[in-house]
């Protein structure tokens, strides 16, 4: 089993456009496996023409917990206290309690290290969903949502994955490939989306700032050791910053995946909720061309 993530430093660059794209030119030649972990913004059932709804058997997942006091044991020693580094525990000067704050505590645990009477224990708490889809394009979709104000959405990226996995072996796929479709950034989400993934393709877009973030997720993904290489979307917006990208890709020798053209038909296609290989079937040959160039690298 291979996987191949799509990821970008930096928000808006056309990740999930890319993902959706491949995953329906990927299916028509391999069995596949496609799993959302943007689990802060699940978009990629949308991208595909799915809707909450579409989903069969959401089930509650607890990946987190929260620091509970028990009163009764509590002897006011503020040691908990000065030791949150979120700022989920007040001070109840009347009662001489702590108050803990469920919305900022990340159960981290330092509390209940310090505490001498043992009056703070981690409680496990629902902290997202995860569900399934088979696609009408033929391919199963794995995703996971992150309750509204909770924290965890790294660990609900694991166990996507985890389920994403799990499918593929139950259905007895061979020479199968897990897509995932990671969030932006460089933060937790985006860790537990590239951990064991065999190739990662990065997308950008001609600006400073893409850049700038991009060359931080490369920096992740060396960190893990998967090699990876870049896709450039909207090049033809910017040609003088996009040949800047690629100077710096024969710079390091980063493999150039393809570049995208700037194109309204892509709006049109997720208004329409279709990936844009099925809105426009003149845009394959630029998927087709990408998606051919991620295999190669793969088998190196």
């Amino acid at each position: 089993m291979r996987t191949i993530t799509v990821l970008s430093g930096k928000g808006g660059t056309g990740k999930t456009t890319l993902s959706s794209n491949l995953a329906v030119l990927l299916s028509k030649k391999r069995k596949i496996v496609v799993a959302d972990c943007d689990a802060d913004a699940p978009n990629l059932g949308l991208a595909l023409g799915l809707l909450e709804k579409d989903f069969q058997s959401w089930k509650n997942v607890q990946t987190n917990e929260k620091a509970m006091l028990n009163g009764r044991k509590c002897t006011g020693c503020k040691k908990c206290l000065e030791v949150c580094s979120f700022g989920a525990i007040s001070w109840n000067e009347k009662k001489n309690k702590p108050i803990f704050n469920s919305m900022l505590c990340e159960g981290c645990g330092a509390c209940q290290l310090v505490c001498p009477e043992k009056a703070i224990k981690l409680v496990k708490v629902s902290n997202g969903k995860i569900g399934e889809v088979k696609t009408k394009y033929g391919f199963p979709l794995v995703s996971g949502q992150l309750k509204i104000g909770a924290t965890g959405s790294g660990k609900i990226v694991s166990l996507i994955k985890e389920k994403a996995e799990k499918f593929a072996k139950s259905q007895r796929l061979e020479s199968d490939i897990i897509l995932v479709d990671s969030a932006a950034g460089v933060g937790c989400p985006v860790i537990a989306s590239i951990q064991g993934s065999d190739f990662i393709v990065a997308v950008t877009e001609p600006t400073p700032s893409a850049l700038s973030d991009l060359k931080r997720a490369l920096r992740t993904a060396e960190h893990f050791k998967i090699p990876y290489g870049i896709v450039i979307n909207k090049w033809d917006l910017n040609k003088e910053f996009s040949e800047k990208i690629e100077k710096f890709a024969g710079e390091y020798k980063i493999p150039i995946l393809g570049k995208i053209p700037y194109n309204k038909k892509f709006v049109k296609a997720l208004v329409n909720m279709k990936p844009a290989v099925e809105y426009d079937k003149k845009l394959i040959r630029t998927f087709q061309d990408i998606l051919e160039n991620i295999l190669n690298q793969l088998t190196k």
